[in-house]
């Protein structure tokens, strides 16, 4: 598997740590990231987390800005200044700063969440609110998306 999928709840340790689940840490692996890249998410109260494909997913974004506009500052600001890179130790923990923990209100647990070419690190109850207003949304879109076919039916038999 090369994509970040499923979502995984783990404690953290009487130190701070979190063990990173094993099919994300094979993921890290394979990518050949040295550590783990993580920066607050942008308009959620999570963490973006990965290797060399969020690193190169963040490039193309601001490549598609002039690095003199206020776009590209700001985003570079806000992506590139606001990141850390941690250290996994050998048993693929790590320990999430105060800064990081605040921004996502991590307190004894976190959950990880697979988003493909990278994953997210929220507070459990943060993110059940998130998934299950996710899951609301899609039956909105999915209603939408069935009315349309109706309709786009009921116009090709006329």
């Amino acid at each position: 598997m090369d994509r970040f999928v499923s979502n995984f709840t783990n404690r953290l340790d009487a130190k701070g740590r979190v063990s990173i689940p094993a099919s994300f840490r094979s993921v890290l692996t394979k990518d050949g990231y040295e550590g783990l890249y993580v920066h607050p998410a942008l308009d959620l109260e999570a963490l973006d987390a990965g290797g060399h494909a969020l690193r190169a997913t963040i490039d193309d974004i601001l490549s598609r800005f002039s690095p003199f506009s206020d776009e590209w500052e700001s985003l570079s600001t806000a992506l590139n200044g606001t990141s850390e890179v941690l250290k996994v130790d050998p048993e693929g923990r790590i320990m999430l700063s105060e800064t990081l923990r605040a921004h996502a209100g991590i307190q004894d647990a976190v959950t990880f969440v697979g988003h493909g070419h990278k994953f997210q690190i929220w507070e459990p109850a943060r993110f059940q609110a998130h998934l299950d207003t996710a899951r609301a949304r899609l039956r909105d879109v999915k209603r939408s998306l069935g009315s349309r076919s109706a309709d786009s039916i009921k116009a090709s038999d006329t």
